[in-house]
C-alpha cells in the first residue's frame, strides 16, 4: 500500500527543485531570465506533448471486442479502462495549451515539435523516462511514477530505472546566460520552478515588461470548451494555468485520488484483481511502437512491412502532422478573424476524434510485418521536421494546411490491393473527414 509522506509546511513553493546553481537560488527555481523562463516552458510543452502520446498508445492499445478473448465482465473493464486513459489524455492537451499561453504571455512562440520516438537518452533528467507502452502493469505503474506527487513512495515499473547523468562542464553558474534545463523528480516540480521563475521575473521586470504578450493571442474556452482554459495575462492568471496543470495530474494539496495519479492507481487495483482471478486474461493487443520508415538518427525501430499498416500508419501521422499546422497557427495567429480562429479550433479537434482515434485503434490491429509474427503495430507518432509546424504567413498558411488535407484523403482513397476489406471502409471514412475539413478551411480563407 502507498503511502502519503507529509513534507511538512514549507509554504505553496515546497517543492520548488534544488538547482544545480544551489540552494540560496532555489527561489527562482533557476530561472534568473526570461529566455531560462522561454527554454523550460518549452521543455514542458514537450513534456505534455509527449505524455499525451503515451496514455493515447496505451488507449489504443486495448482490445474492443468479444472476440479478442474477453468476457462481457472484462470487456466493460477495458471499456472503463479506454474510456480514463482518452479523458486523462485530453487533459494532458489541455496541460499543452495551457503551456502555450503562458509561452505567448510571455513573448514567445508555442512549441508543438519534441523529439521522436524512441527518445534519446538525455531528453530530460534521469528519473523522467518517456516511452510508447502497450496497456499493462508496467504501463501504469510507470504512468503513475511519472504523475506522482512529491512526498509520495512510488517505485517506477521494472525496467526504467534512471539514467546516469552527464557531468555538467564548470562554469560560472552565477552569471549564466544559456538556458540549460534543471534537474527535477516529478512533473509538480518542473511547473512549481517555473512559477518560482515567473514570479521572480514578475518582480524584477515588472508586470508590464514580463506578460508582453497578445492578450488576443490567447487560447480559451470560447473556442476549445475547456472551462480550464484560462487566458494568461498576468501572474494571477499565470499561477491558475500552473495550478490547473499540477492538480489535475498530481492532486490538489493532497487530494490525489480523482487526479491522474489516483485514477491510474485505480485501474491498477482492478486490472490486478482481475489478473488474479483469471491469470490468462490479456485487455491489450500485442502491440508494439513501429515506423515505416528508418529513423534518421539510426535508433532501431521495429519497421512495417505490411503494405496495407504501413498506409495506415503513414496517413495517421500526416493527420497528425496537419493537427499540429493548425494549432500552431491558432496559437501564432497574425490577423485571422475570430470566425477563422473558430474554424483552426473545431478542425484542430475534429482531427483528433474522426481521424488520428479511428486511425490509431485501427493500426493496432494490423500486422507488422512477417518479420514480426503475432505482432501488431502501435502508432509511433513520428515527426517528419526538427522544428515546429508553424507556418508564418496567414494566406499561404491557410493554403498549404487545406492542400495537405486534400492530398490525405486522396491518399486514404488510393487503397487498392495494398488494403484489406476491413482497412478500406475505416480509410473510406477518415477519408470523407478530411475532405470535410478542407473544405472548411477553404470557406473560411
Amino acid at each position: 500500500m502507498i503511502e502519503y509522506v507529509n513534507p511538512g509546511p514549507q509554504g505553496p513553493l515546497a517543492s520548488v527543485l534544488e538547482v544545480r546553481r544551489g540552494p540560496d537560488d532555489a527561489h527562482t527555481g533557476g530561472l534568473e531570465h526570461r529566455e531560462a523562463l522561454i527554454y523550460t516552458l518549452g521543455k514542458a510543452a514537450e513534456l505534455e506533448h509527449l505524455i499525451m502520446l503515451q496514455y493515447l498508445f496505451a488507449a489504443f492499445s486495448l482490445k474492443q471486442r468479444l472476440d479478442e478473448g474477453l468476457t462481457p465482465g472484462t470487456l466493460a473493464a477495458v471499456q472503463r479502462w479506454r474510456t480514463a486513459l482518452l479523458e486523462i489524455s485530453a487533459q494532458e492537451m489541455l496541460h499543452l495549451a495551457l503551456v502555450q499561453n503562458l509561452l505567448t504571455a510571455v513573448g514567445a512562440a508555442p512549441r508543438l515539435a519534441r523529439p521522436n520516438f524512441p527518445m534519446p537518452a538525455y531528453a530530460y533528467p534521469a528519473g523522467v523516462r518517456i516511452e510508447l507502452l502497450s496497456f499493462g502493469e508496467a504501463a501504469l505503474r510507470h504512468f503513475a511514477f511519472l504523475e506522482r506527487p512529491d512526498g509520495m513512495d512510488v517505485e517506477d515499473a521494472e525496467g526504467f530505472e534512471a539514467i546516469a547523468q552527464a557531468v555538467a562542464l564548470p562554469h560560472d553558474e552565477h552569471d549564466a546566460i544559456v538556458p540549460q534545463l534543471q534537474e527535477f523528480d516529478t512533473i509538480g516540480q518542473l511547473y512549481r520552478s517555473i512559477q518560482a521563475g515567473l514570479e521572480h521575473l514578475d518582480e524584477r521586470l515588472g508586470p508590464p515588461r514580463l506578460f508582453v504578450g497578445p492578450p488576443n493571442a490567447q487560447a480559451t474556452e470560447e473556442h476549445f470548451r475547456w472551462p480550464e482554459l484560462v487566458a494568461v495575462t498576468d501572474l494571477v492568471s499565470a499561477r491558475q494555468a500552473i495550478d490547473t496543470i499540477v492538480e489535475q495530474g498530481e492532486g490538489a494539496r493532497g487530494e490525489w485520488r480523482d487526479a491522474h495519479f489516483g485514477r491510474l492507481l485505480g485501474i491498477l487495483d482492478e486490472y490486478l484483481a482481475l489478473k488474479q482471478a483469471d491469470p490468462g486474461f490479456e485487455p491489450a493487443r500485442p502491440v508494439v511502437a513501429a515506423n515505416v520508415r528508418p529513423q534518421p538518427t539510426g535508433v532501431v525501430v521495429p519497421l512495417i512491412t505490411d503494405p496495407g499498416t504501413a498506409r495506415a500508419m503513414d496517413l495517421l501521422n500526416v493527420a497528425y502532422e496537419v493537427l499540429l499546422q493548425l494549432l500552431s497557427r491558432y496559437f501564432a495567429h497574425t490577423d485571422e478573424s475570430p470566425e477563422q480562429l473558430e474554424v483552426l479550433a473545431d478542425v484542430s479537434v475534429g482531427l483528433m476524434y474522426t481521424a488520428i482515434k479511428p486511425l490509431g485503434t485501427v493500426v493496432t490491429t494490423l500486422p507488422v510485418g512477417p518479420e514480426h509474427p503475432g505482432v501488431s503495430a502501435g502508432p509511433g507518432f513520428e515527426l517528419f521536421y526538427q522544428v515546429d509546424y508553424l507556418l508564418p504567413h496567414r494566406d499561404a498558411a491557410w493554403v498549404l494546411m487545406e492542400e495537405r488535407l486534400r492530398d490525405a484523403a486522396a491518399f486514404a482513397r488510393r487503397c487498392g490491393q495494398l488494403c484489406t476489406p476491413a482497412l478500406m471502409e475505416p480509410l473510406a471514412k477518415v477519408a470523407r473527414s478530411l475532405e470535410r475539413y478542407a473544405d472548411q478551411l477553404q470557406a473560411a480563407t
